[in-house]
């Protein structure tokens, strides 16, 4: 898959790489951290404060590899700042994108809580900033206090809805209402309110848009070029805006705009 993604002969180098990140802030930054996040908002604070002294933070630049699909699930991640990109590979050998991920979003939890192998690969899409929780520690807490389950179910259950819409336009919807139901949600999930519109927070990349939405970039290419053209939405420097919601929303139903 060369660059775009974990291949053979690429792994053992994203691995060292991986291994090689420095972490970079002492446990009460951490702590802070953890203590703002939903999943371990509810922990009593000497289990936080333990969990961020074993706590890694690690700085990882655009097309890093955190974990790759089958290593062994070492650590729980969270999104401090940045983005990070879930995907899996089909049978075909086509990278799929299963979720993008940005501040404040955990990954990887749910294979350190059973104990296996991650299920997927996560990838950095842009500089970005993770804290890693051991796994060993995550799990322990767990046993103590089951609320942490109760948070990551919740966490879990709100991506498998978005997850169960995302299969459901693949295998309806034409290709012009899957693009835009995908641009939606990342825009009314991330989105924030400028002059403009509502501007997505990051620079979503046609290729990016075009695997969540499980078309091809040349299709996305066009699509949007036409959404730009008709008002729909705009590119600010490389950043998404949605001039208008109403019709965004008319064309992720797949009617005509």
């Amino acid at each position: 898959m060369g660059r775009s993604g974990p291949t053979a002969g690429s792994a053992p180098q994203e691995r060292a790489a991986a291994a090689a990140t420095k972490p970079e802030l002492r446990a009460p930054d951490v702590a802070g951290v953890l203590r703002k996040n939903p999943v371990f908002g509810s922990l009593p604070d000497p289990e936080i404060r333990a969990l961020a002294s074993l706590a890694r933070r690690d700085r990882v630049r655009a097309r890093q590899w955190v974990f790759l699909e089958g290593d062994p699930a070492q650590w729980l991640c969270l999104v401090e700042c940045g983005r990070v990109k879930i995907v899996r590979q089909a049978r075909t050998g086509k990278e799929v994108t299963l979720e993008l991920l940005g501040a404040g979003e955990v990954f990887g939890g749910v294979a350190v809580i059973e104990r296996r192998p991650y299920p997927a690969s996560a990838q950095a899409t842009e500089t970005s900033v993770i804290v890693k929780l051991p796994g060993h520690a995550v799990a322990s807490v767990a046993d103590r206090h089951p609320s942490l389950i109760r948070e990551m179910a919740l966490m879990i259950g709100r991506r498998l809805r978005t997850a169960h819409d995302s299969v459901t336009s693949l295998s309806a919807d034409h290709v012009e209402a899957r693009l835009a139901a995908t641009l939606l949600r990342l825009a009314e999930r991330e989105g924030g309110r400028t002059a403009q519109g509502l501007t997505l927070p990051f620079h979503l990349t046609r290729q990016a848009l075009a695997d969540m939405a499980g078309t091809t970039v040349e299709t996305t290419i066009r699509m949007v070029r036409r959404w730009i053209k008709s008002g729909v939405v705009a590119d600010a420097g490389g950043r998404l805006v949605i001039k208008d919601l109403a019709a965004l929303r008319t064309r992720a139903t797949g009617q005509p705009g």
